[in-house]
């Protein structure tokens, strides 16, 4: 990946059209997009160019993060149970008519609590390199740059942690208006328990989160283009989500409807790469049952309920990174479009894509060689 310095905020200028001939030239297009201001067809079509050229270097990040999540997942397990291993019999096995006992109750919440909220951390930096890799290809696909695999891992780890800052603090934000609502729930269900029913506790609950959903998806969309700030333009986590609503301001609605109906497409396609899957998967269980009937012996049950097991993950993997990497490259080009009518981004990328190479250093050689052709032909002419 040649490592292209886009232009940061407000970088480039825009200047009038250059209308020629008959009619308007066709826009250039150096890399999977025109270089104008983009339609919807344009951004889903530049989103599957990009994984049609380069789906091998996406794929290969995302299969890497994967070995990785299941490695140290595996490893973040085996610690939790070993801590508290000694607990898990009291508490699942407890004497007859015996309740757990605090002291065995209390480390299991513990472990729970700790080991959910770093699988959500890993789950969310696991996300973060496969969304920084779409959008390091992006960043190269759209000005016609070639790329590499070492370049795109490179790019996708060193910005991951600010991807992930990214899209925490977007989510945070986006799902403070049900947290508010929620907060103002809890303690008054809690006040009125007692005095009212469940379904006049439910009313306040639906009609609180039926006002705050509007709210969470104007700040996601607001805030939508957060990671592509942090890879295209090596922003920080807080600055990228001043540039995302920067860019969005003024043309909401627009982008919603881009993203929502980039959501369904990857929606829709992820589920029909899960669907084979799943389909060989439940009929593979079929046998097993059977096997178990006829009692046979467990071994080839459990065989073919392992492989259907094994099946159904790797659809639900492939279906998923698809999800996300087709989501990226939709807010990606979002991005791009948005530079492109606000700050003159098509000329900026131009321009720097028709400079001229550094001229090399044997090229200063070739005058100081011209001068002495005469100088050899004219002794022999004399002779």
């Amino acid at each position: 990946m040649t490592q292209s310095s886009w232009p940061g905020a407000h970088g480039g200028g825009g200047g009038a059209p250059h209308w020629g001939g008959w009619g308007p030239p066709p826009p250039p297009q150096p890399g999977v997009i025109p270089l104008r201001p983009l339609a919807l067809g344009d951004i889903v079509t530049g989103s599957f160019s990009t994984l049609r050229l380069h789906w091998k270097r996406m794929a290969g990040v995302a299969l890497l993060v994967q070995a990785a999540l299941v490695l140290v997942t595996g490893l973040v397990v085996a610690a939790a149970v070993a801590a508290v291993y000694a607990h898990l019999e009291p508490v699942f096995d407890p004497p007859f008519g015996e309740t757990p006992a605090r002291e065995h109750v209390v480390p299991l919440l513990v472990a729970a609590a700790v080991l959910l909220v770093a699988l959500i951390v890993l789950g969310m930096l696991g996300m973060a390199v496969i969304s920084a890799a779409c959008l390091a290809v992006l960043k190269e696909a759209v000005s016609g740059s070639p790329t590499t695999f070492g370049a795109v891992r490179r790019v996708a780890f060193r910005r991951a942690p600010a991807v992930a800052g990214a899209m925490f603090l977007s989510s945070l934000v986006a799902g403070l208006p049900v947290f508010a609502v929620l907060a103002v729930w809890a303690p008054l269900a809690v006040a009125t328990a007692s005095e009212a029913g469940p379904g006049a506790l439910l009313v306040p609950l639906v009609l609180g989160l039926l006002a705050a959903f509007p709210v969470a998806v104007w700040l996601s969309v607001r805030f939508g283009m957060a990671p592509a700030a942090v890879v295209m333009e090596d922003a920080g986590p807080v600055a990228a989500l001043r540039r995302s609503a920067a860019l969005v301001r003024g043309d909401w609605w627009r982008v919603f409807g881009i993203t929502l109906v980039g959501a369904l497409l990857a929606g829709a396609i992820g589920y029909a790469i899960q669907l084979p899957f799943n389909l060989v998967g439940t009929f593979a269980i079929v046998p097993a049952v059977t096997f178990a009937e006829d009692g046979v012996s467990p071994a080839g049950a459990i065989t073919v309920l392992v492989v259907a097991f094994v099946l159904t993950l790797v659809g639900a993997i492939a279906g998923q990174l698809f999800q996300v990497g087709f989501m990226q490259l939709v807010a990606g080009l979002l991005y791009v479009d948005q530079r492109i009518r606000r700050e003159g981004l098509a000329e900026a990328l131009l321009a720097g894509h028709a400079a001229p190479p550094a001229a090399p250093a044997t090229a200063p050689a070739a005058p100081a060689t011209a001068p002495e052709a005469p100088q050899q032909e004219g002794p022999q002419d004399s002779r």
